[in-house]
């Protein structure tokens, strides 16, 4: 949806952070494996919006690319200075759902040990409900490329979590 003729900068960014904010932090947090980093980069691509710029087509889509790019920015910095720690809370529960927090720890920490291109798939698949077609488009990458990522992930995370 695009923002009006009269709408101003704030404003765009509030509708536009109203809309797409809390399904970009889940997918921040899932590409990063930690909470703040994922407010950073959702701040960071948000912020960038304040400044002056003709109309936003395809919010959704720019937005998605812009948290992805910068995330991906946050990782290479990351990999050249590795955090401390690492946070294994980032999955947070669903609502309705009958998951020990046992389990659900022992899956984010499943899925933190991924690489990244790992977790963006199955997240993107498992918990969005995305094609890999539509992956495929987002990250332009070919669809085998994005169905043997899920495949490689399900099957790192059936070993570390059965021990098979």
């Amino acid at each position: 949806m695009a923002g009006t003729a009269t709408e101003d900068g704030p404003s765009r960014v509030g509708r536009l952070y109203d809309t797409y904010g809390v399904a970009l932090y889940r997918y921040a947090v899932m590409l990063l494996a930690d909470r703040t980093a994922a407010e950073d980069a959702v701040q960071q691509v948000f912020a960038a919006l304040l400044r002056p710029r003709g109309d936003l087509h395809h919010e959704a889509r720019y937005l998605r690319r812009a948290v992805r790019n910068e995330c991906y920015s946050m990782l290479r910095t990351r990999m050249a200075h590795p955090p401390a720690t690492t946070d294994e809370t980032f999955l947070e529960a669903r609502t309705g759902a009958d998951v020990a927090p046992a389990d659900r720890i022992a899956l984010a920490r499943a899925l933190g040990r991924l690489p990244p291109e790992q977790r963006e798939v199955v997240h993107l698949h498992a918990f969005e409900g995305w094609t890999f077609q539509e992956i495929a488009d987002a990250s332009e990458a070919s669809i085998n490329t994005v169905a043997a990522r899920y495949r490689y992930a399900l099957a790192k995370l059936r070993r570390e979590l059965t021990g098979s």
